[in-house]
């Protein structure tokens, strides 16, 4: 995945646990998260619910190797973007970030 982002221009910061992303520091240098749903002690659902709660407005895009409408409705009703299957290929992922709303406002200011 992180090829895939690199061939579109992003930078992607890679994270090993969900307590490491939600620093403050990485949460203010932040502008899409991309979590799996099988982290270290926690779901991928876990720090989407951080970022509500805390009133962070961080798209997040969250991909699994099960597929459930269960967990892919509450994962969206939690605040997730998006929510892909493995495997997906570029095609799928690439749109799902480049539509989110920070993607859209920094390819504005590039034009």
């Amino acid at each position: 995945m992180t090829d895939i982002l690199f061939s579109a221009g992003f930078i992607p910061e890679l994270c090993q646990s969900a307590d490491e992303f939600l620093k403050p520091s990485r949460l203010r240098s932040t502008s899409c998260l991309i979590a799996d749903m099988q982290l270290p002690r926690v779901t991928g659902i876990d720090p989407c619910d951080h970022l509500v709660a805390s009133g962070k407005a961080i798209p997040t895009i969250l991909v699994t190797s099960r597929s459930g409408d269960d967990q892919r409705a509450r994962a969206l009703r939690t605040g997730a973007s998006y929510y892909l299957s493995k495997p997906f290929s570029d095609s799928e992922l690439l749109p799902c970030i480049n539509s989110t709303p920070i993607c859209q406002t920094a390819r504005k200011r590039r034009t």
